[in-house]
């Protein structure tokens, strides 16, 4: 059963008076410190070589490396988070990721091939599911109801800023360091050391808190084995129970989409427009600050989202959110001036992460804590799909330079489309969290 918690106000401050949620937020911040990092090593590894002239394929290769993984693992973690207990997910996943970290580590300071550092890093990134995973599913174990939006403003936008510090973070060694193998294995070696800090607090956390409230103490291959059936149930009860959550997850995979094609879009420009190609510093400096803009977006996005869902609901909210970035992205992207597009960046960094908190609180509102874990992951899925979709094919027919009328006004169309679509939803299902929307 979940523990009787005495009111607290919805404020960070409030939120943060709670021990549960204190401890649950720390192993976030530093394992997305920790992601940050290794991103950022991964990035300058893979994209920003000075002997290498990256192409937008290449560079839709690299992101599928690090999103790949929570597609292809995403239909297990659900079952097992349902099944496991996820404190030991969050303990055992980072002590899993240092180790890996480590040996990445050694790869790259060897200059071993380039597939052997790209499998590391894939299992790496593996673990990286059931880590963010289990973290939303546990949310709604720390936080009382009422104080759900706020925490879903505030845990996964700190955690985004975490990583957004931490691939900035990773920048400034490499900046400091001579480039070569070195700078990219201490880069590496940060992060490991990382996720060993985020598995050490893991460990204050008791190890039944977070749920699942029932577990079945499966073992492994036979949890396995039922992976399909489970997951086919969690699909199920999302259809059949959760049409404000259906509605959601089309959203936010809308908005997974317009934020890949427009990350494969910066790093083009950063490279090979707002700086000499040969100036692989100066690109690495610009994508870090067009990194910070997106960050201070998703902390607006923060500190605006309460107040904004109890004037005009969740999706009220998303909707505004999605119309937009239907503006910002053609009326700002397409002057492929620096000035402009770090706005861009900005005013969408708020665009997404408040599409993304008002999604988490629509799926953590509608299903069942026994299936949470499950939707989660389905969640991931179409999420993560739709990201490396978008690099995918925005390297298909985006320029060397970047820069590209037509990719940017269709999608400011895609988005408006997406907008109109989800109002006209939202307003006939009669989504139950608009009506209480102002009491939180």
């Amino acid at each position: 059963m979940i523990t009787e918690r005495p009111p607290r106000e919805a404020t960070l401050s409030g939120l943060l008076h709670g021990p549960g949620f204190r401890r649950l937020l720390t192993v976030r911040l530093l394992s997305q410190l920790s992601d940050g990092v290794f991103q950022a090593s991964l990035a300058t590894y893979a994209i920003f070589s000075p002997d290498h002239q990256s192409s937008p394929v290449e560079i839709a290769a690299a992101l599928a490396v690090v999103t790949l993984p929570f597609s292809v693992i995403g239909p297990f973690t659900g079952v097992l988070l349902d099944r496991w207990r996820r404190r030991q997910v969050l303990l055992r996943g980072n002590l899993a990721r240092f180790g890996i970290g480590l040996l990445t580590t050694a790869l790259v300071l060897v200059e071993a091939p380039r597939g052997l550092v790209y499998t590391a890093a894939l299992l790496l990134m593996g673990f990286n599911r059931f880590i963010l995973a289990g973290l939303s599913a546990a949310l709604p174990r720390v936080v009382t109801p009422s104080e759900l939006v706020t925490a879903n403003a505030v845990s996964p936008t700190l955690g985004t800023i975490a990583a957004a510090g931490g691939a900035g973070l990773g920048v400034l060694i490499r900046l400091v360091m001579s480039p070569g193998p070195a700078a990219n294995a201490a880069m590496v070696a940060l992060s490991a050391l990382l996720y060993l800090a985020a598995a050490l607090a893991a460990r204050r956390i008791a190890p039944d808190e977070l749920g699942p409230e029932r577990r079945s103490e499966l073992p492994l291959r036979e949890a396995l084995s039922t992976t399909w059936h489970d997951l086919l149930g969690g699909v199920r009860h999302l259809v059949r129970d959760c049409r404000p959550a259906v509605h959601a997850l089309a959203a936010v995979t809308l908005a997974r989409f317009g934020y890949g094609v427009l990350t494969v879009v910066v790093l083009m420009l950063s490279r090979y427009t707002f700086n000499d190609a040969a100036d692989v510093d100066g690109g690495l400096a610009t994508l870090g600050l067009a990194v910070t803009m997106s960050a201070v977006g998703f902390g607006l996005a923060a500190l605006v989202s309460p107040w904004c869902t109890r004037r005009l609901g969740l999706s009220g909210w998303m909707t505004v959110c999605l119309a937009g970035a239907a503006v910002v992205v053609p009326a700002l992207g397409t002057t492929f001036h620096q000035v402009p597009v770090m706005a861009a960046a900005l005013l969408l960094g708020v665009a997404t992460q408040g599409t993304k908190i008002c999604a988490d609180t629509l799926v953590q509102e509608s299903v069942e804590d026994e299936f949470r874990g499950r939707v989660f992951a389905i969640y991931d899925v179409l999420v993560n799909v739709a990201f490396v979709a978008a690099a995918g094919l925005t390297a298909l027919v985006l320029p060397l330079h970047g820069r590209s009328v037509p990719v940017l006004v269709g999608l400011g169309v895609l988005y408006a489309v997406g907008a109109l679509l989800y109002f006209r939803a939202s307003r006939r299902a009669g989504h139950p969290s608009d009506g209480v929307a102002g009491g939180r």
